[in-house]
């Protein structure tokens, strides 16, 4: 069967609604569009504590059953956790467009870059365990820094 199927949930999920068809740089596309789309939902951001680690669960189920299904691994199309990186990453910041701007740029260097703890991630941690965690980690790491950055000026 060909990835993605969108008659699978998990495969509608993975690819955030056909984002992960964009090309070039999916994953950046993916990270886009949740950035824009937590933009708008100010109003979710005081649930934040719930809304991630709820997040991260689900996403961890699609990416394990999105990366049985994929005849690759890591398959491009999937971006559920680009977008789970990137949220994580802005629940360090308030509603502000430029901190927007540079939590979106800082996540897209250390999941491009994999510095350290990142790249263990990614070469250790298999399958959907494999896709995903790299990236939160990726978005913890930008989502400190911007913290520190603030608290610091």
């Amino acid at each position: 069967m060909p990835f993605p199927n969108f008659k699978k949930p998990s495969h509608i999920l993975a690819t955030w609604f056909g984002v992960g068809l964009l090309r070039p740089a999916p994953g950046t596309w993916g990270s886009l569009m949740a950035a824009i789309g937590w933009y708008f939902l100010d109003f979710l951001h005081s649930w934040t504590i719930i809304i991630i680690p709820l997040f991260v669960i689900l996403s961890l189920y699609v990416c394990i059953r999105a990366d049985e299904d994929s005849e690759t691994d890591d398959h491009p199309s999937i971006v559920i956790d680009e977008v789970v990186g990137m949220l994580i990453a802005l629940s360090f910041v308030e509603n502000d467009f430029l901190m927007y701007i540079a939590a979106f740029i800082l996540f897209r260097l250390f999941d491009i870059w994999k510095p350290g703890p990142i790249a263990w991630a990614d070469i250790n941690l298999k399958g959907g365990w494999g896709i995903l965690f790299d990236d939160v980690l990726a978005g913890l790491f930008s989502g400190v820094i911007i913290f520190v950055f603030i608290s610091l000026i």
